[in-house]
């Protein structure tokens, strides 16, 4: 019975640890937002009565959710980086052989990182009231929540991956590889309805597609009927993001060797 609050209390020292970390790297969280709103800035600019005409909200507003995402993206990355790094160090060998168990330096990992990332993506959020109405408060606050579940999925994602690359050029590769492709496919940029048939079918597929869909629809005029639907897809997409990297972790008993050429 004792050892859960020693794992409790080892699972929050991680995390604190991770978010001292984050605040000492000023340009890190800095780049994490500047670059979704130079591309909304883009974007909205040259496609600004995109969506007018049929009487939605313009275009600046609908792709706030998807540049929050994309915040999201960016900042579960670079913190999923830092794995590579603290395995350099020996950081992370040194924690794996602590009797805190696997599952606990994940979810420490993840937590942290997840919270950094669901912050930056409501920095995004606040710029709703400067292109229409200012979403209700309940509305605010279940898009930070869509905005959590997107950051726990991405981040698991990213961790997952970490561990098996050991080198960060190859890993920030990688991940532009494939979340990139998965934001631009998430309905982020432009409405699933107006799409092919074919993208449309992959955006509906797209795990990052629903918690963008979730926080658009909170925030807009109809957030009082929310799509359960989208909602129970989003938590099962943050639940897989927390069991991915246990199980990669689970299946090998230490993280790879760092190379001559990593070191």
């Amino acid at each position: 019975m004792s050892a859960h609050p020693a794992i409790a209390r080892g699972t929050l020292a991680l995390v604190r640890r991770e978010l001292i970390h984050a605040t000492r790297q000023p340009t890190r969280l800095a780049a994490a937002i500047a670059t979704p709103v130079i591309i909304w800035v883009l974007l909205a600019s040259g496609f600004a009565e995109a969506l007018s005409s049929d009487g939605r909200a313009g275009y600046d507003a609908y792709l706030i959710p998807g540049v929050a995402t994309l915040t999201v993206v960016f900042s579960s990355i670079f913190a999923a980086m830092s794995l590579i790094d603290d395995r350099h160090n020996g950081f992370l060998q040194s924690v794996l052989v602590s009797p805190l168990p696997t599952s606990g330096v994940v979810t420490a990992k993840a937590l942290a990182c997840a919270l950094i990332a669901t912050l930056q993506g409501g920095v995004i959020l606040l710029a709703m009231p400067l292109t229409g109405p200012a979403p209700t408060v309940a509305g605010f606050f279940l898009a930070m929540l869509a905005l959590a579940l997107a950051s726990i999925g991405v981040t698991g994602l990213c961790i997952a991956l970490a561990w098996k690359i050991d080198s960060t050029q190859g890993f920030h590769g990688v991940m532009n590889l494939l979340l990139f492709p998965m934001w631009l496919l998430s309905g982020s940029i432009f409405p699933i309805d107006s799409a092919s048939p074919w993208v449309a079918m992959i955006t509906r597929l797209n795990p990052l597609s629903w918690p963008t869909s979730a926080a658009r629809d909170a925030l807009g005029p109809g957030a009082a009927t929310l799509d359960a639907t989208t909602w129970l897809l989003s938590v099962a997409f943050a639940a897989a993001g927390l069991a991915l990297p246990v199980l990669v972790l689970a299946w090998t008993s230490r993280p790879p060797t760092p190379t001559k050429e990593a070191a």
